[in-house]
């Protein structure tokens, strides 16, 4: 039976971590001391794995839905949604690494120890 956000909200706090289960592999993971986070179950090459898809109450269950639909999108056209994230995190990185600023600055320090002080403030 799917969850509902009632369910969700009235879900008490145990000993233990425990999990409410959704559908399709979705189920929210509450912590002893309160958090609740989403997460996405899945099969790929044969291995069991889990994706987080963030904690509630900052993403809905509806919102939690679409992105498990997304994942499973991504398992079905045999892509491994946790390495796809991976992916897109350090392309992210390797463009902040390689932005004008970085850039500038670098080459900056490289020179600067040649100039004059006051050519040195006008050029940064």
């Amino acid at each position: 039976m799917p969850l509902t956000d009632t369910a969700i909200r009235k879900a008490k706090l145990e000993s233990k971590a425990r999990k409410l289960y959704d559908e399709r592999g979705l189920f929210l993971l509450i912590n002893p001391k309160g958090g609740k986070w989403w997460r996405f179950k899945y099969r790929f090459d044969g291995k069991e794995k889990q994706l987080s898809l963030g904690t509630y109450p900052d993403v809905s269950l509806k919102d939690a839905r679409e992105k498990r639909d997304e994942a499973r999108k991504q398992v079905a056209a045999g892509i491994d949604p946790n390495q796809n994230r991976q992916a897109e995190k350090s392309s992210r990185e390797g463009s902040k690494a390689n932005s004008f600023e970085v850039i500038a600055r670098e080459w900056y320090a490289k020179f600067s120890n040649t100039w004059s002080e006051s050519h040195g403030t006008r050029i940064i």
